[in-house]
């Protein structure tokens, strides 16, 4: 009885069922029928009845009674030569010609003015090709100048500028038999001097040390330190950066002016030079000059003169302090490029200074700190500026204040 019962149940499912689908395919069929004219309209006009439609796209709009999109215009001789509505009446969506035009540099529209903003309606620049880059577009190429070539020739010369100087003080030691301890009777720095050689000083080391942090810190210190730490460092050197800047230009032009007339050269530079300064000979004794030697008159004239300005103007130009320039991006770029180059070659020279002023060159860091050196120290290192002084030609104290003699108390 139960059997009988589910069978039956079963059969007026089923026959429900098949009179909705019947129902259904039958809207199908009677949709189909009134939809047939108008897929008939946008079909091509070579189309054949029975056959599929060719690939590709076949219309800019499903509407359209007569399309002229052609699948194959790219066999077209003028194809690459289309402009962007010619392109898109063939093959919409295909905007190749306008992505060409902005690859290549050229300028859109922008209600901006010109002299405010000299690139607002250009989004890619126009190809170059730097120094040691390809030809393809300027910022490419100002990458590939800087990661190809700056950062690791310029990190090599850097390092090579310490291990030379780091190799001659432990196989050589300090320059110098006199350690400058007697009696202070000579001022051979003023205070005026020695406060615009600290500012110099002190702001070129900020400077530097941020430089190469930036420069180099994401291949060194990222992988050690972590991203976190790495980030906030980097901001902060950065920031320090952009308030050391103005200080060392300032100082520079203090220390250009202060310095210069005492850097021309004279008798036995040439002699010195020859010699290397006595570095390299057995006796080491250093070749006579007068106040400063044929070395630091090098390093003022390549380094803080000649390369010194270039650093300075060529932070200007990227901080767009300097007028009457027009400032976009191949500006930066190739103000980035000197900048980069005149500072890694400042660095190095530099370190050899630095060396000379401190560890390398016996009594040599406390003259500049005190100001003041015994006759021993100036008859060996500077004899010509010593037997000026002892003639009477040059004063042996130049600054009359007290804190030129309280300086020279402490040196006592």
């Amino acid at each position: 009885m139960f059997l009988r019962s589910a069978l039956l149940v079963s059969s007026l499912l089923l026959g429900l069922s098949g009179s909705v689908f019947a129902q259904t395919a039958q809207q199908g069929q009677a949709a189909a029928v009134q939809a047939a004219p108008a897929a008939s309209k946008v079909l091509p006009d070579d189309a054949v009845p029975g056959q599929a439609a060719p690939g590709g796209i076949q219309g800019q709009n499903i509407f359209d009674v007569k399309p002229e999109v052609k699948p194959d215009a790219s066999s077209s001789a003028d194809y690459m030569k289309q402009s962007n509505g010619q392109r898109n009446a063939v093959q919409p969506g295909n905007n190749a010609p306008m992505w060409r035009g902005v690859a290549a540099g050229a300028d859109g529209f922008t209600s901006l003015p010109k002299s405010q903003a000299p690139e607002a309606g250009n989004l890619i620049q126009a190809p170059v090709k730097y120094p040691g880059s390809r030809f393809t577009t300027a910022g490419e190429a100002w990458r590939q100048v800087r990661n190809n070539w700056i950062i690791p020739y310029g990190g090599a010369l850097f390092l090579i500028a310490l291990g030379a100087v780091a190799i001659y003080f432990f196989t050589r030691g300090p320059l110098g038999h006199t350690e400058g301890d007697g009696p202070a009777v000579i001022e051979r720095f003023t205070p005026f001097e020695r406060s615009a050689h600290w500012a110099n000083a002190i702001a070129f080391s900020i400077l530097a040390i941020s430089g190469l942090v930036m420069a180099f810190g994401k291949f060194l210190l990222l992988p050690v330190i972590g991203l976190t730490l790495f980030g906030g460092l980097t901001y902060l050197l950065k920031t320090l950066h952009n308030f050391a800047g103005p200080v060392f230009a300032v100082s520079l032009l203090v220390v250009i002016v202060t310095f210069i007339r005492d850097e021309w050269p004279q008798r036995g530079d040439l002699k010195w030079l020859a010699r290397a300064g006595g570095a390299f000979s057995k006796t080491r004794v250093e070749p006579p000059s007068y106040r400063f030697n044929a070395g630091e008159k090098i390093i003022f004239w390549a380094g803080v003169f000649f390369l010194g300005l270039i650093v300075v103007g060529s932070g200007l130009v990227m901080d767009k302090l300097i007028p009457n320039i027009v400032y976009e991006r191949s500006t930066m770029q190739v103000a980035h490029m000197v900048h980069a180059v005149s500072t890694v070659l400042m660095m190095s020279m530099f370190t050899l200074h630095i060396y000379l002023g401190t560890i390398g060159m016996r009594g040599a860091y406390k003259a500049m700190r005190t100001g003041w050196v015994d006759e021993e120290w100036a008859k060996e290192h500077h004899p010509y500026w010593y037997d000026d002084i002892a003639a009477g030609k040059i004063p042996a104290q130049r600054s009359q204040t007290p804190a030129a003699d309280e300086a020279r108390a402490r040196a006592a």
